[in-house]
């Protein structure tokens, strides 16, 4: 399978594995019939379900492991266990059996067990969680959402990199409009982190179409494609994003219930109600992707469907099969951003 198209799977990571699992590559592998899959887990419980789907099993191999990193254990205690689901399925990646990993399971592990058995490219020191995201017009990417609750001028450079490099190929965009988040657009506002990041990107000579400070309430407008920031902060960001959207799901269904001549109204409402649900649909948007490892990993939420796993594994096909690696690789062959942020750091002082 080496020669192939081959995405490692953890199937039993997650809240309803290994049948979520199962039920979800079916649905990515009608869509992608150049995929194969490599399954990772406990074969009494996996082959049964795998069974009852003969087209997807003829692109399956499957290998029994015989332990399984519950939500619950420390990254500490799993990280070096070599006979998990979860460390069989990076470790495929690293020995070149894969080209990307999927899984549902622990996150702090999941990063953990991939940092250490796939370790960063070189140049770029730290990976970031990576996720699509809706906005007014279409799509943006977000990084990082967690995975460095620190990050430093050049962190911020390299997300900004990466970032450019993912909605090419994840959202078509000839020439991505790159933003750092910032509490305001006025240069001096912000931590100085920031503003060192702004002069690194803009003196690296990057092909990047690099428009400056966005503010969180303009993320949602589509003032840009690419949105960079640190891992706390993208993540405060991203959790208040979803509970402001269940927020206002709920509000409208609420408001309905209560409202005689809103009831009458649904029908004819009946369209543009399927419209906003299906962009709104945390489904169509899971699989955030750990990037700037030797080796892609995604992670699909653990309480995910059938559909929003197969939209992770989707994910993780279009990146592996456009060698979304070593393409961040080669942009970093044309600039070395450590020795930049050196000379802009030395300036500064």
């Amino acid at each position: 399978m080496s020669d192939k198209l081959v995405i490692s799977i953890d199937a039993m990571g997650g809240d309803n594995s290994p049948r979520v699992v199962i039920e979800g590559l079916a649905i990515a592998a009608k869509k992608n019939p150049d995929a194969n899959f490599l399954l990772f887990g406990d074969e009494s419980k996996v082959m049964p379900i795998l069974d009852s789907y003969p087209n997807l099993k003829k692109v399956c191999e499957f290998r029994p492991s015989p332990e399984v990193v519950h939500n619950e254990d420390k990254p500490s205690s799993v990280i070096r266990n070599r006979n998990t689901s979860m460390f069989m399925a990076i470790n495929a990646v690293k020995q070149g059996e894969a080209q990307a990993v999927v899984s549902a399971g622990n996150t702090g592990a999941l990063m953990a067990i991939s940092k250490l058995t796939l370790k960063t490219i070189q140049k770029i020191h730290r990976p970031a969680i990576v996720s699509i995201m809706p906005h007014r017009t279409g799509r943006y990417i977000m990084l990082d959402l967690g995975a460095n609750t620190e990050c430093d001028a050049l962190n911020l450079a390299e997300f900004a990199l990466m970032g450019n490099i993912m909605a090419k190929h994840m959202l078509d965009i000839e020439r991505p409009r790159v933003a750092l988040l910032n509490i305001g657009a006025e240069e001096m506002k912000g931590r100085e982190e920031i503003h060192q990041a702004v002069k690194i990107i803009k003196n690296s000579h990057l092909d990047m179409n690099f428009v400056g400070y966005i503010e969180p309430h303009e993320m949602p407008e589509g003032k840009a494609d690419v949105v960079i920031t640190d891992g706390f902060t993208g993540n405060i960001a991203l959790k208040s994003i979803e509970g402001t959207a269940k927020l206002v799901v709920r509000l409208i269904k609420d408001a309905v219930k209560k409202s005689f001549l809103a009831k009458f109204g649904i029908p004819f409402m009946f369209g543009v109600g399927l419209n906003i649900k299906k962009v709104m649909d945390p489904r169509l948007y899971n699989g955030a992707m750990l990037v700037g490892l030797n080796g892609l990993t995604v992670k699909s939420h653990g309480g995910t469907d059938a559909l929003g796993y197969s939209y992770a594994v989707g994910n993780a096909i279009r990146l592996a099969r456009q060698n979304f690696v070593a393409t961040i690789r080669d942009e970093l062959e044309h600039v070395d951003l450590d020795e930049l942020s050196q000379e802009i750091l030395y300036d500064a002082y």
